[in-house]
């Protein structure tokens, strides 16, 4: 059976449109790289970069192994603390990921639910869902998360803000994107929700909750994969900019965005590298993501065909 599931997946339009463009085969092959690096990094990566009783000061602010005074122990350099360069981006990558995936799911939760009702209930419901929507895309989604960010923590006491500071960070970058979502599923909904399958539906007297749920949400599901695949760049990058704001992850659990903190504080005396690196897997994990989603974009597009 699993044979024949893949014999079929490799004789899709999809996988022949995935093979014929070398920009989107480049793409998905870095972005398993950065996957699979931040996935196993307890196994693979050079050193652990947050277990306090192997850091060794004397070896802070080593350039990387090809530079003159470098060591191949540390091959893209260490920080001002004597952490390994390279395994700090992979242990980094990890939150940076586990909060771009969960605020990408959590947004996709709301939003499509959000969007289905107001499509299929329609009425007064449906418009003060889109106005809400609307309002919330005339702010910039940052703005959003910085402020949904800043209000939950003067909610709570301060004590317990480094033990919730992931999960705040994936509620506001998760509550900021749920517009995009609703609208989409909420169009797709309008049309059909008047579809002969739906009116035989209702005829012999299926609930509407499971006429939703069982009928019409496979049906208008689509685009919602290639939405969540263009944000899942967009939540990486904003929760980067968020923990370079210093707003974001704790320090105990540094993500990209505070790994690109910390080297700003040393780009301009010489020790490059402690920023520079991060930055570039950064780019290269979020540019790949983005470019992903603009082919799953285009192959799922019946016009494009």
């Amino acid at each position: 059976m699993a044979a024949g599931v893949l014999a079929r997946a490799f004789d899709s339009d999809l996988w022949w449109s995935f093979k014929r463009s070398p920009v989107t085969v480049v793409s998905a092959i870095v972005a398993l790289v950065c996957i699979l690096g931040a996935v196993l990094a307890p196994w693979i990566a050079p050193h652990n970069p947050f277990d306090l009783a192997s850091l060794n000061l004397g070896d802070a602010f080593k350039p990387p192994a090809w530079a003159e005074e470098g060591e191949l122990l540390y091959p893209l350099g260490s920080d001002d603390q004597g952490r390994d360069v390279l395994s700090a981006i992979m242990y980094g990558a990890r939150v940076s990921l586990l909060v771009g995936v969960a605020a990408v799911l959590f947004s996709t939760f709301v939003g499509v639910a959000i969007g289905l009702l107001a499509g299929y209930v329609g009425g007064t419901l449906d418009s003060l869902l889109m106005r809400i929507a609307d309002i919330q895309l005339t702010f910039p989604s940052i703005l959003i998360a910085l402020l949904v960010d800043g209000v939950v923590r003067a909610a709570l006491p301060r004590e317990v803000h480094d033990q919730i500071a992931l999960f705040v960070v994936i509620f506001a970058i998760g509550i900021s994107a749920w517009p995009q979502f609703a609208r989409t599923v909420r169009g797709s909904t309008l049309v059909e929700r008047n579809k002969e399958y739906v009116l035989a539906a209702r005829v012999i007297g299926i609930s509407q909750i499971r006429i939703m749920l069982t009928h019409v949400l496979p049906n208008v599901v689509g685009p919602v994969l290639v939405i969540a695949t263009l944000n899942l760049g967009f939540a990486i990058l904003a929760e980067a900019t968020l923990s370079f704001l210093g707003v974001g992850v704790p320090p105990t659990q540094p993500s990209l965005g505070t790994l690109i903190r910390i080297g700003n504080d040393f780009l301009f005396s010489g020790e490059w590298w402690i920023t520079i690196f991060p930055g570039l897997a950064l780019i290269a994990m979020v540019l790949s993501v983005n470019l992903l989603g603009d082919w799953l974009r285009d192959a799922l597009n019946p016009r494009l065909r």
